[in-house]
């Protein structure tokens, strides 16, 4: 019977933004076999199903350039927390930790530390085969992780790798590039990256030319060294001559608010007329969030989860861990607040800040903080505010910034209180930066979401609605739009997004998922069929 019809879909009476930073125009959009076959005014073509937009904008599906959900799709291949913002196409695998490649020998290290996921497979291509398998929601590609790498070859150790282990590197790098990685990211700010430096880096980075890939990097200091940080990312781009995307773009001290993101934009600038690509993402929240072990000095991660377990136990060495903690945390304890624990034991600590908790507990901050690592084994997470809201718009507004999440494919009733970007982040965009404070067109925010982060990837057939691309679209209302996950009750649906769809399947309507797992597996050179 589909067969007996030109097209599968014909959506009629939009207003179209098609992902270039065009202006909007009115139009219809006719889809067969998951495709865009036609754009224009479809009058009298023959449809197994018509749909009248009723004037509302009609959208690429979002891409969502920095995600983690790579260690929660196999537990939530629906991905509500994606699909319910309007997310079609995810990039996991970013800072620095990914799915793969996992050395036998070392794995236990990589459980302790990355937790989420089995690991039970060696190399990526196994990975993303068992995703295609279950089946998922959401297209998914994914960057391999400097610091999964490293761990694989060198485990936790503070050192530069000698000639051989570059090499086994080097091999491990390659190896996820065959099986179809978009390119390498880093997190120089955790463990093991943090113990790398810019030859290590420059000579890794060095080896995704020919294959097309770029090199993501949560830099080394978002902090009191973000000039810095961007410098060494800079580096790296220039001697690899690797296209570079500096990940989720801030300043998270409070004494280089509107200083630091002044210079770092310039400096980026200033790459690109030299001709370096570079490009940043950012999620528009003041808060980041991470694991609580990230506030132990990364001295104490020699060796791994396990051994920094032991030294938080050991009490000379808890002292000086958290001297040092307390030094760097003046005035931040209050701002850092549970958004995960694992046991029964600590529930009450989600939503309470460490200070909160070090008054209840009557225990130095940092006590309190390092008594929740131990009693959980590193299964505990935390929102934390930093940023401020004259930066985030600063950085948003620059042409070369895109739209990252940093969040997880997650259903409505996943346990703590995630960060609102897993559920919100895009149709804040839309709702706050872009209508309510008019910092730019929403053609400007849909290609910040769309357009720009296809080409970025390297997704030639994604991005855009366009004759013979696939139908990944998003049905939005402009004025209802609006991002309901805040932090206090992030796992909401978001208001104004009318129909998702994936590869031409209806996957979401009016904040209900229709149960459908239409996405697809992307790899790095090579065609979706």
């Amino acid at each position: 019977m589909k067969d007996c019809f030109k097209y599968d879909l014909i959506i009629k009476n939009a207003r179209i933004i098609d992902g270039t930073n065009s202006p909007w125009f009115r139009g219809d959009v006719g889809i067969k076999d998951g495709k865009i076959i036609k754009t224009g005014v479809l009058e009298g073509d023959d449809s197994l199903e018509i749909l009248d937009a009723e004037d509302q904008y009609l959208t690429p599906g979002f891409i969502d350039i920095h995600c983690h959900s790579d260690s929660t799709l196999p537990d939530y291949p629906l991905a509500e927390s994606r699909i319910f913002q309007g997310i079609t196409t995810e990039i996991g695998g970013n800072c620095g930790i990914s799915s793969a490649p996992v050395n036998p020998e070392r794995v236990k290290l990589l459980r302790d530390y990355a937790g989420h996921l089995k690991y039970d497979w060696h190399r990526l291509s196994e990975y993303l085969e068992r995703l295609e398998n279950s089946g998922i929601s959401t297209n998914f590609g994914t960057l391999t992780g400097h610091g999964t790498i490293r761990l694989a070859v060198m485990g936790f150790e503070d050192r530069k790798p000698d000639e051989k282990e570059m090499e086994e590197m080097i091999m491990l790098l390659r190896q996820c590039m065959d099986d179809g990685a978009y390119g390498m990211s880093s997190g120089l700010i955790y463990p093991p990256g943090c113990f790398s430096d810019v030859d290590e880096m420059s000579a890794l980075v060095k080896e995704l030319k020919s294959y097309g890939g770029f090199y993501a990097t949560h830099m080394r200091d978002e902090a009191t060294k973000t000039v810095e940080a961007v410098r060494e990312a800079l580096e790296v781009c220039r001697r690899s001559g690797v296209p570079l995307e500096i990940s989720h773009h801030k300043v998270t001290r409070k004494s280089h608010w509107e200083l630091d993101c002044r210079t770092t934009v310039a400096m980026i600038e200033k790459a690109r007329r030299e001709g370096l690509d570079v490009t940043a993402d950012q999620y528009p929240y003041n808060a980041s969030s991470t694991t609580m072990d990230s506030n132990v000095p990364l001295w104490g991660f020699e060796g791994g989860m396990e051994k920094m377990l032991q030294r938080l136990q050991t009490p000379e060495i808890r002292e000086k861990l958290k001297a040092e903690s307390n030094e760097s945390h003046v005035g931040r304890w209050g701002d850092i607040i549970v958004s995960y624990a694992e046991s029964e034991k600590n529930a009450w600590t989600i939503g309470k800040s460490i200070a909160e908790i070090a008054e209840i507990r009557g225990v130095d901050p940092a006590d309190a903080c390092f008594d929740l690592i131990v009693e959980e084994k590193g299964r505990v997470n935390e929102v934390n505010y930093g940023m401020c809201e004259e930066d985030i718009e600063y950085i948003m507004s620059q042409r070369f910034t895109m739209i990252g999440s940093d969040g997880y494919a997650a259903s409505l009733d996943y346990p703590g209180l995630p960060h609102p970007r897993w559920y919100g982040t895009f149709p804040r965009v839309i709702a706050h930066y872009c209508r309510d404070r008019r910092l730019f067109p929403l053609e400007t925010a849909i290609y910040k979401m769309t357009g720009l982060p296809a080409a970025r990837i390297g997704i030639p057939d994604r991005g855009l609605i366009k004759e013979g691309m696939w139908a990944d679209l998003v049905l939005l209302n402009f004025e209802d739009i609006q991002d309901t996950p805040n932090y206090s009750s992030p796992k909401n649906t978001c208001k104004g997004i009318q129909r998702v769809y994936v590869n031409g399947v209806l996957t979401a309507a009016n904040g209900v998922h229709t149960g459908v797992k239409s996405g697809k597996v992307l790899r790095k050179g090579r065609k979706t069929c």
